[in-house]
């Protein structure tokens, strides 16, 4: 009885070893984040998209490359817009025409665009999402990690 414990303690300790290796791999698969802080004012032209809900914009800065998307009143969503297919050499997602997925032409792994979330891969992760404190008096949003 006491070869049989030993045995399954070893088991049990071989396959926590497993675990936190297998997830090291999958956050070395992951985009790197990009630090930025922008204050953009959605009542100026190129972001008037952004003045509904559903709404939503490309931006380019110099830095980074986003996706915004107003999902409420007060509410908005800021993605990189790099995919998370190939976090090497990421293809750049495209917003579709139905204004509800966004698509990385060079695997044609989609996302939902309220959200982020992976609809279907070959991606494995979501967008990568970043933060937006939005001034509903002045209209600035500012987007920031």
């Amino acid at each position: 009885m006491d070869k049989l414990k030993k045995l399954v303690a070893g088991f049990l300790f071989l396959g926590l070893l497993f675990v936190p290796m297998h997830s090291c791999t999958d956050r070395s698969q992951m985009l790197n984040q990009i630090s930025f802080s922008i204050n953009v004012n959605i009542f100026e032209p190129t972001f008037f998209d952004l003045t509904v809900p559903t709404g939503w914009v490309y931006y380019n800065g110099n830095t980074v490359d986003l996706i915004i998307y107003r999902n409420d009143i007060d509410v908005f969503s800021v993605f990189d817009a790099r995919s998370t297919h190939n976090p090497d050499n990421p293809c750049y997602v495209q917003v579709n025409t139905d204004n509800v997925t966004v698509s990385d032409t060079c695997s044609g792994s989609k996302w939902l665009l309220s959200d982020g979330s992976l609809i279907n891969g070959p991606a494995n992760y979501n967008l990568l999402q970043y933060n937006a404190d939005f001034n509903s008096v002045t209209g600035y949003l500012h987007l920031y990690n």
